[in-house]
């Protein structure tokens, strides 16, 4: 494992070593050099961050808890497991930080159009919600599958003021959503801000999102050394594009004691098409915005993806993610929609708490590993988000 050096990463240029940077039209790059030069001035800005951080606790309602699943570790056996509650955040999900970092980014850029793309829907909710609360126009696109899969949160979004526009091309999930925020933006640069959602795309984004989502980390830094007296043996956390992983992932890299797992969507399988593991089958290449591990067959054609969580069905990972597992810090596994559905299932039963599906991946390994620990063992899992946006479609899935 090559030593972590956190603190200049990214480089000016937007790079994780090999992976980031900045792959988007001539068109856009005055936008992004604007943002890049505005976020940095914002980051040091005193008055930005008090601002920030009064919006998490009078908004957002951090800090959320650490909860020990006493009911679920003596099922399990093994690993005491503690749940960092990013659940009963407003809005149901970690996507809340980045949304109002973002807006009041948006704001002092003089921007007043919002667009934003969202796969599972919090991050369109969590935008919406935080453009409504800052008086700013909101435009959401969303695959037609995911407004299909995701039909309570498209009505919040629309609730709050959004308006969601369908995405029917590809998929019709993540990417083709992505695809489409990306084209008004080039069309509407010099009024409209881009909310991205997680750890991805172009410099700054990465980095920026993980500046809004660190606050996890610290968090459950104090909060599991006032509990045990200790840090963690180990973190676990989903991660699709990536932004509640390295939310909670950040403030522990430089401590070689905790080891850190990310958990992708295996899906039906480890095979052309059946999963999002981008880990486990992807390649070195660009897609929307930066270098990174793509999920793409041998002619560089981005593959189908699938994934039971509409929120991890995506064919990149954050750039960020890739540099850590390449030098050995992070590692990753994958989660299928089996053991994603039973670990839904054995959480509600056992703790009355249902996660989201993205969150039930991190869970799914988190039960496995758990029982090869002894009990002396402290296993803390970023619990991303709650369930109420999948019982729908998990009802469905188990026709239960």
């Amino acid at each position: 494992m090559q030593p972590v050096h956190k603190e200049s990463l990214p480089d000016a240029r937007g790079y994780f070593g090999p992976f980031g940077g900045r792959y988007v039209p001539e068109t856009l790059m005055t936008a992004i050099l604007d943002l890049t030069k505005v976020y940095t001035e914002a980051k040091a800005d005193p008055e930005f961050q008090e601002a920030f951080r009064k919006n998490l606790t009078e908004f957002a309602g951090r800090p959320t808890m650490l909860t020990h699943a006493a009911s679920l570790s003596r099922k399990i056996g093994g690993a005491r497991i503690y749940l960092k509650r990013e659940d009963l955040l407003h809005t149901g999900a970690h996507k809340i930080n980045n949304a109002i970092g973002q807006t009041l980014l948006a704001k002092r850029m003089g921007k007043h159009r919002i667009i934003a793309e969202t796969g599972a829907g919090q991050h369109g909710v969590a935008t919406a919600t935080a453009c409504a609360r800052e008086g700013l126009e909101c435009i959401v696109y969303m695959g037609e599958e995911d407004m299909r899969r995701q039909e309570p949160n498209v009505y919040r979004m629309r609730l709050c003021g959004a308006e969601v526009r369908p995405v029917t091309s590809g998929q019709k999930t993540l990417k083709d959503a992505v695809n489409e925020a990306m084209r008004d933006w080039v069309a509407n640069s010099r009024t409209t801000h881009y909310l991205l959602g997680s750890a991805l795309g172009c410099h700054p984004f990465p980095m920026m999102v993980r500046d809004f989502q660190k606050v996890i980390g610290e968090e459950t830094r104090r909060q599991i050394l006032e509990a045990e007296g200790r840090l963690p043996d180990e973190i676990v956390a989903c991660v699709g594009g990536g932004s509640n992983s390295i939310g909670i992932f950040y403030e522990f890299l430089q401590e070689p004691s905790v080891k850190l797992t990310g958990v992708e969507a295996g899906g039906r399988a480890i095979e052309p098409g059946q999963h999002a593991a981008r880990f486990a089958g992807g390649r070195l290449g660009v897609l929307q915005g930066c270098r990174t591990l793509v999920l793409q067959n041998p002619d560089g054609q981005i593959e189908l993806t699938h994934s039971v969580s509409a929120g991890l069905d995506y064919a990149a990972v954050g750039p960020e993610h890739a540099y850590y597992q390449s030098i050995g810090r992070i590692q990753y596994g994958y989660a299928t929609d089996s053991e994603a559905l039973n670990a839904f299932r054995m959480l509600a039963s056992t703790e009355g708490i249902i996660p989201a599906l993205e969150s039930s991946h991190a869970l799914a390994y988190a039960i496995k590993r758990a029982a090869e620990l002894t009990p002396d063992a402290l296993l803390c899992v970023n619990l991303s988000g709650r369930g109420d946006k999948d019982v729908q479609e998990a009802a469905r899935v188990m026709a239960l």
